[in-house]
């Protein structure tokens, strides 16, 4: 077995986001649920390891980092990405830069590139400021994460906040001129002494040039758009088209919302409308009520698809941590959620819809989830996927949505994707 390009991505929703791209550059893909212990399909161009690394201890996020690039550089990966997210989620003790730096000590380079942008996403990266939509990153509503607040938005000063490696920029005068002028500025950024170089990138054409100035560095790291422009690069791939099929799923269906984003709010909100509803909320989990007990019951006597969602507004959000502590709060609300999948898949839903990153991952591991066939995709960056089950197994159907990604109407439309 031999993969042109192997993947570690930091939280699952971004491994899925990732593999969707690369599915929609034309390349088979399967995405992995941690370092596996398993041989892959004959036929694959590229595969994505999702770990759950975003906002682990630096240690872990390392190790597992180091973990995953060994398993692909014994599948024989010839190129390795480092995926993380759009909006750059980190902190000023990492994850990003030290696994950046872990991964280039660990592959014998000094040289690569730091790129989030997502345009079709309304991600793009202007004289190194990160903006969302019309507004810069701190403006944006990551400015209110609960776990990682994004209050900068320069990416050369908020990389280099986290690696001791020089951090320079490659403009946007540079990236429009092509591959080659690209290619020239990092030779000239490399001689400098600068090892992470971010990328100027306003829409795909940009992208696509960026991918192919970066065709020979041994590792790139990026949000999902450069899986784009690194698509190409890859010769004998499938055509997109046949990338996408999935196996036929069934069963019913339910909405699973963690995420607290204002994306993942107005799509709750929206959902609500239409379809039964039910709320978890961090004080009655806390109370010792058995909260997943309750939704299994109101889920059996309801019909069509449902919801269940933790989603609150940032002052919900902030109380509940005061009161139960920044992570006990979270890890109370993503065990809830993660047993109230098992029961649903239990009493026979078959296709659920994920949102947020902490959420898929929690869900993803508690449902025993080893790996993911990607198909056709939903909204940018988010496709529906298949679960890869063992003989006799009946395939689950899962998109799991990073909680800033989608239209408001996501939930309502997702279904009509799996035909």
């Amino acid at each position: 077995m031999s993969v042109a390009l192997g993947c570690i991505a930091d939280d699952f929703t971004g491994a899925t986001d990732l593999a969707g791209m690369l599915v929609r550059a034309g390349l088979r893909t399967v995405q992995l649920i941690g370092v596996p212990d398993r041989d892959l399909p004959a036929e694959v161009d590229a595969v994505v390891i999702a770990l759950k690394s975003r906002t682990s201890p630096v240690a872990e996020a390392v190790r597992d980092s180091l973990d995953a690039l060994a398993w692909l550089r014994q599948a024989g990966a010839r190129q390795i990405y480092f995926k993380y997210c759009s909006t750059f989620d980190s902190t000023p003790a990492g994850n990003i830069g030290p696994v950046a730096d872990a991964l280039l000590d660990a592959l014998g380079s000094d040289f690569t590139v730091v790129c989030p942008a997502f345009p079709a996403n309304a991600r793009t990266i202007y004289k190194g400021y990160l903006f969302v939509g019309e507004v810069p990153l701190n403006e944006s509503g990551m400015r209110d994460h609960p776990l990682t607040p994004m209050t900068d938005a320069s990416l050369v000063r908020v990389m280099q906040a986290q690696t001791p490696r020089r951090v320079g920029l490659v403009p946007y005068e540079v990236v429009r001129r092509g591959p080659g002028a690209i290619r020239e500025r990092f030779g000239r950024l490399r001689s400098e002494g600068v090892s992470y170089a971010v990328l100027d990138a306003l829409d795909d054409a940009d992208l696509l040039a960026l991918g192919a100035a970066c065709a020979d560095l041994p590792l790139v790291t990026a949000g999902s758009g450069l899986a784009l422009g690194l698509g190409p690069n890859v010769s004998g791939v499938a055509a997109g088209a046949a990338a996408d099929a999935l196996p036929a799923t069934g069963g019913r269906r339910a909405v699973i919302a963690g995420s607290c984003s204002a994306a993942t709010r107005r799509q709750v909100a929206l959902m609500r409308e239409r379809h039964p509803s039910f709320r978890i909320e961090a004080a009655d989990l806390a109370s010792g009520e058995d909260i997943p007990g309750r939704v299994l019951a109101w889920a059996a006597e309801q019909e069509g698809p449902i919801l269940v969602y933790a989603t609150a507004d940032p002052e919900e959000v902030r109380a509940a941590q005061a009161a139960y502590g920044v992570s006990g709060a979270g890890e109370m609300i993503e065990a809830a959620l993660a047993r109230i999948a098992q029961g649903l898949v239990g009493n026979g839903f078959g296709q659920l819809i994920v949102a947020g990153g902490e959420t898929s991952g929690a869900v993803v591991r508690a449902l025993g989830v080893s790996g993911l066939q990607i198909g056709p995709e939903i909204d940018p960056g988010v496709p529906w996927t298949a679960t890869l089950e063992g003989a006799g197994r009946r395939p689950l159907a899962l998109a799991l949505k990073s909680g800033n990604f989608g239209t408001d109407d996501f939930f309502l439309k997702a279904w009509e994707r799996l035909g």
